[in-house]
């Protein structure tokens, strides 16, 4: 069978990733409040008017930004059959933090507009209300899972662990982005793990 030639991504695909690319660098270096539509525009090489005509406003553009690399990290913690194989996931998890550590840019991006999106009238506070609260359900599912099943079984709180891991993984990546020679973000969590008494193979971060 003749494999079909993957779609090229139109013009207009085009100039929005391009407008997304600029957002997330502009909002990484200087948060959200500090930059204004005029300067992603400018960056992007459009006018202000090129970009209203792709998103109506910076508030759907932030959440479009933080939801582009979220959309591939749903798909490997929230597919099917994963919730079924706990040690995968914990494996897909600790995948993620070495990919992290290939995008600074990104991990900058989340630091500064979480910090931000405490505030509840900030447009992505929400967002970020919901994405802690459904890592949290995930992770304190794969812990309740692998803890029953350890010999012995281990007596951990799964949701108390699945909070520490993800304050955890918080602390670490400010500290990475200070120092990067000096924090492995991605041995830290595996040496958080085995310390729990779990062995985890981290998922091949070519994979991801």
């Amino acid at each position: 069978m003749t494999e079909q030639t993957p779609r090229k991504p139109t013009k207009g695909e085009r100039t929005r990733a391009s407008i997304l690319d600029s957002a997330a660098e502009l909002f990484s270096k200087s948060g959200f409040h500090a930059v204004s539509l005029r300067d992603i525009a400018a960056h992007a090489g459009l006018t202000h008017a090129g970009l209203l005509h792709h998103f109506p406003g910076k508030d759907s553009l932030l959440i479009k930004v933080l939801g582009r690399r979220d959309r591939v990290d749903a798909e490997l913690l929230f597919g099917p059959g994963v919730q079924d194989r706990p040690e995968e996931l914990l494996g897909i998890f600790v995948g993620i933090v070495w990919r992290n550590m290939q995008t600074p840019g990104l991990v900058g991006l989340y630091v500064k507009i979480s910090g931000e999106a405490a505030d509840p009238g900030h447009p992505a506070h929400d967002y970020f209300v919901q994405r802690y609260r459904l890592l949290r359900e995930r992770l304190t599912q794969a812990f309740t899972a692998l803890f029953a099943q350890a010999g012995p079984p281990l007596t951990h709180d799964p949701a108390l662990v699945a909070g520490q891991l993800l304050g955890l993984m918080d602390g670490l990546q400010t500290q990475w982005l200070l120092e990067p020679d000096a924090v492995d973000m991605h041995a830290s969590v595996i040496a958080f793990l085995q310390q729990l008494g779990l062995s985890i193979d981290s998922a091949s971060p070519g994979n991801l």
